[in-house]
């Protein structure tokens, strides 16, 4: 009896360090999340002035925003301004403040490519064409290298792209290693204008949300983070406006995933839609916390050789 559970015992040890060397191995190989990480992780820049008080959110944008189970476009306010209870003057006030913030964190994302870092930031905009979509750009990263940003302003589809499937020219603009990039309206043009105006058979449309889903999974692995913002306005006497309505709905449902959820933004002050954009992407910036990379070469020593020459 003794030398069976001698054996038992043996066994059982044995699989125990089994067991402990997989979740070696797994904890040993780096996930796509943490090959994609920085260096260094910071709230703010260091050399950046902060922003008074009554400038700030009261409540992160991304968290009043988000688009979650049970979400019903027809109740939320286009004329709100959740999270800032303050007015026009200090929202545009707010804006140039926190313009060298996002300036800074651009051009770190961009020094980073200089030492091997691949990722990118896309922030995919929608919504109506008086939702003020393109005053973004000009607004929120007016402190920003042009160089480092990559927009695109889709419209129809040309013949060439026609003949390929939906997603081609949306590949095609993705931002390269070190890019923000900025998508006026998107792939999700063709779950919308497609449904309706019955361009393609519902089923097919259908389809489009899952491969979507699917697209935007792989863009975030390959180390391109996605910010999806839904500009919101009131009602007008806009033909399809219903229907439009309904298609803005169930894409929202449909798409706002953990990994790339869907924020909702009221549009009827320009003001607060620029400012609530503005902080959704410097919420994205400092989780990502790009930084400089790390030289290859002793500092002091070539500080002291720059003396002696």
């Amino acid at each position: 009896m003794s030398k069976s559970k001698s054996k038992g015992a043996k066994k059982a040890a044995k699989k125990k360090e089994s067991k402990k060397a997989v979740k070696a191995k797994v904890e040993s190989s780096p996930s796509s999340a943490a090959a994609h990480a920085a260096p260094h992780v910071y709230d703010t820049p260091v050399d950046v002035e902060p922003v008074p008080k009554k400038l700030r959110p009261d409540a992160p944008i991304s968290s009043v925003l988000q688009v979650r189970r049970g979400f019903v476009l027809a109740d939320f306010d286009p004329a709100s301004t959740p999270g800032f209870d303050e007015g026009r003057k200090e929202g545009e006030e707010a804006l140039g403040a926190y313009s060298a913030e996002i300036g800074e964190w651009q051009e770190r994302l961009w020094a980073e490519t200089k030492g091997g870092g691949q990722r990118s930031l896309l922030i995919v905009l929608q919504g109506l064409d008086s939702a003020g979509k393109g005053g973004i750009v000009r607004h929120v990263m007016s402190n920003c290298d042009p160089a480092g940003i990559k927009a695109t302003a889709f419209k129809a589809p040309t013949e060439e792209e026609r003949a390929h499937d939906f997603l081609w020219r949306i590949r095609k603009a993705l931002p390269g290693p070190g890019q923000i990039g900025v998508f006026d309206r998107s792939h999700y043009e063709d779950v919308l204008i497609t449904k309706v105006r019955k361009l393609i058979p519902a089923a097919e449309v259908t389809k489009r949300y899952a491969i979507i889903n699917a697209f935007e999974r792989e863009v975030i692995e390959s180390g391109t983070q996605i910010v999806k913002v839904f500009m919101y306005i009131s009602r007008d006497e806009r033909a399809f406006w219903d229907d439009y309505m309904k298609a803005f709905q169930t894409m929202l449902t449909r798409t706002s995933t953990v990994a790339a959820p869907w924020y909702v933004i009221p549009a009827n002050n320009k003001w607060y839609a620029r400012y609530a954009v503005q902080q959704l992407l410097l919420e994205k910036l400092r989780e990502m916390s790009p930084d400089w990379p790390v030289p290859d070469y002793d500092i002091e020593a070539e500080k002291a050789r720059l003396a002696q020459s």
